[in-house]
Formats: C-alpha cells, structure tokens, sequence
C-alpha cells in the first residue's frame, strides 16, 4: 500500500523533476528518509515487551508508587499520639 502512494506521488512529480534540476536530489533524499523513519518505527515497535504479565507489573508498581500513604491506620501503635475527639 505504502509503495502504491509512493509511485502515485513520482508519478505525479516526476513531469517536475528532471535530471538537470535540484529536485531530483531533493525527492530521493526524502523518500530515503521516510524509508529509514519507516524501518526505525517498525524496529522498535518490534523491541518493546509484549507480556500482559509484565505489562500488569509495571501497572501496579506504577499504582503503588501513586499510593497515598494514611499515616492513621492504626492510631493505638507505639509511639503515635491518640487523635483528638471530635469538638462539641
């Protein structure tokens, strides 16, 4: 599919672009580019981890991490004053 919109694109440039002009250097230097983007997008769509377990891992460590911390849970622990009562 990709190389149908590329010939349809040469196509319509190419009555533009003769071999004395600089668009020649200047169309093969962009469709040299967009085949390197192409295959840097491809390779690292390849390279990144796949696994629904580690995806799961890294969501809850990323959950833990945003925890809020209640620092009250166990109000009677050694060391910790006794919250107030609420006011009259």
């Amino acid at each position: 599919m990709m190389s149908r919109a590329l010939a349809g694109v040469w196509t319509l440039a190419m009555p533009a672009v003769r071999p004395d002009s600089g668009l020649l250097a200047v169309a093969v230097l962009t469709a040299a580019a967009v085949v390197f983007a192409l295959l840097l997008v491809s390779q690292l769509a390849t390279t990144r981890p796949s696994s629904p377990l580690l995806a799961r891992a890294t969501a809850l460590r990323e959950l833990t991490r945003k925890a809020a911390y209640l620092p009250l849970r166990d109000p009677d622990a050694a060391g910790r004053p006794r919250p107030r009562a609420p006011g009259m």
